[in-house]
C-alpha cells in the first residue's frame, strides 16, 4: 500500500476524519494527490480507449459514458490498483477516514471502475441503490479517483453534491469540485447523499478530451441506520438561469431545453417500464393465491391486507403475501403513485 498510496493520507488520517465528518451538504471528503505521482500516472497511460460495448446507458442505447468494470483486465497497473483496494491494511484505513467500519470490497465493480465520459455527457442529480444486486449488502460509501490533467470548471463535468436537487438552485447547498488529475472525493452513500455533474461542453480544441475517473464502491452486511431500498434516484435539472422572462432564446437555448425534456421523457418511460412490470408481478401473485383459495382483496377503503394470516395461510401463501405487500410498499411503487393514477385516467 505505502507504494502506492500518497503518505501523507496515512499521515493525516485523523485530520481526513473530522473533514468527512463535518464537511456539508452531506459527508465527505476532496484529498489532493491521492496516489503517488508515478503510479497515477500509469493508471491515466494504460486508461482503456472508449469502447461502444461499454456505454449501452439504462435505456439500451450506446451513450457517452464507458464503464469498464474488469478492472484487473486493464493492464498490470490496473491489476495492482484492484489488489490494493481489497486488502485489508487499505480497507482499514479508508474505515479510519470515514468512521464507516467493517466495509466490504465488491469484486463484482456493479456500476465502479473506469468511467470514460465523451463530450455532451452529463449526469443528473441522484442518490444511489441502496443494495448491491447480487450480494444483498448495503452500499455505504463511494471513493472516485479523476485522471484528467487538463480540465477548466468552464468545460462541465464538476462532479456535485446536493443538498436537495429538487429545491431551487439558490436554495440547494451545491459544493462544486473539479474532477482534476489525481483528486479523491470520497463520500457517504445514503438517501441524502445527492450528487451528478454538469453537462460535458469542451471547446472545439478539445473535443479529443474525455472526463477519466476510477469509481470504488464499498459495502456492510448491516448498518445502524434505516434506509428504505431503493434503486437509484435521479432528479431532472432544472432549467438554466438565462431561461426567464422576456427572454429571446437562441438556437442554443433551445436546444438545450430539448435536451432536458428528452432525458425527462427518458426517465418516465423507465418509470412506466417499472410500472408495468411490478403491476404485472402483483396481479400475478394475487392470482396464484386466488388459485389456492386465498384471498388477497382489498377491505375497507383500498386497504389491503399487509400480512399474511398466520391461521389460514400456508408457507408458499405467506411468501406470496409478503411479496406481494413488498412490492406495494416499496419505494418506486410508491413514488410512481401519480403516474398510475394519470395512466388509469387515459384508460377510462
Amino acid at each position: 500500500m505505502k507504494n502506492i498510496i500518497n503518505k501523507l493520507i496515512i499521515e493525516n488520517e485523523k485530520q481526513i476524519k473530522h473533514r468527512f465528518t463535518n464537511n456539508l451538504p452531506f459527508k465527505h471528503v476532496v484529498i489532493e494527490n491521492f496516489f503517488k505521482p508515478e503510479f497515477c500516472e500509469k493508471l491515466l497511460e494504460e486508461f482503456p480507449s472508449f469502447d461502444d460495448k461499454l456505454a449501452v446507458n439504462e435505456n439500451g442505447d450506446v451513450g457517452l459514458k464507458a464503464v469498464h468494470e474488469h478492472v484487473s483486465d486493464i493492464s498490470n497497473t490496473y491489476k495492482q490498483l484492484d489488489e490494493l483496494v481489497k486488502n485489508k491494511e487499505f480497507i482499514s484505513l479508508v474505515e479510519s477516514m470515514t468512521g464507516i467500519k467493517s466495509l466490504k470490497y465488491d469484486p463484482h465493480y456493479f456500476g465502479g471502475g473506469t468511467h470514460n465520459n465523451l463530450h455532451g455527457q452529463d449526469l443528473d442529480p441522484h442518490v444511489d441503490f441502496t443494495h448491491h444486486p447480487i450480494s444483498g449488502q448495503h452500499r455505504r460509501m463511494n471513493l472516485i479517483v479523476y485522471l484528467n490533467k487538463e480540465w477548466k470548471s468552464e468545460w462541465g463535468g464538476n462532479i456535485e453534491l446536493h443538498k436537495n436537487p429538487r429545491l431551487e438552485p439558490d436554495q440547494d447547498e451545491i459544493i462544486s469540485v473539479e474532477p482534476i488529475f489525481n483528486r479523491a472525493v470520497i463520500f457517504e452513500t445514503n438517501n441524502l447523499s445527492w450528487h451528478g455533474f454538469p453537462r460535458i461542453n469542451l471547446p472545439e480544441d478539445k473535443k479529443d478530451l474525455s472526463r477519466k475517473s476510477f469509481a470504488l464502491y464499498y459495502y456492510t452486511d448491516s448498518r445502524d441506520e434505516q434506509v428504505k431500498p431503493h434503486s437509484t434516484i435521479y432528479v431532472e435539472r432544472h432549467l438554466p438561469r438565462k431561461i426567464k422572462t422576456g427572454k429571446i432564446l437562441s438556437a442554443d437555448d433551445l436546444q438545450e431545453i430539448k435536451i432536458l425534456l428528452a432525458r425527462r421523457d427518458q426517465h418516465l418511460e423507465r418509470l412506466y417500464s417499472y410500472i408495468t412490470g411490478m403491476t404485472e408481478e402483483i396481479a400475478g401473485l394475487k392470482y396464484q393465491l386466488l388459485q389456492k383459495g386465498q384471498n388477497y382483496s382489498a377491505k375497507g377503503k383500498g386497504e389491503y391486507l399487509n400480512t399474511p394470516d398466520p391461521v389460514h395461510a400456508s408457507y408458499d401463501e405467506s411468501r406470496l403475501l409478503a411479496r406481494i405487500y413488498e412490492l406495494e410498499n416499496s419505494r418506486s411503487w410508491k413514488i410512481t403513485a401519480p403516474l398510475r393514477k394519470l395512466m388509469n385516467l387515459f384508460k377510462k
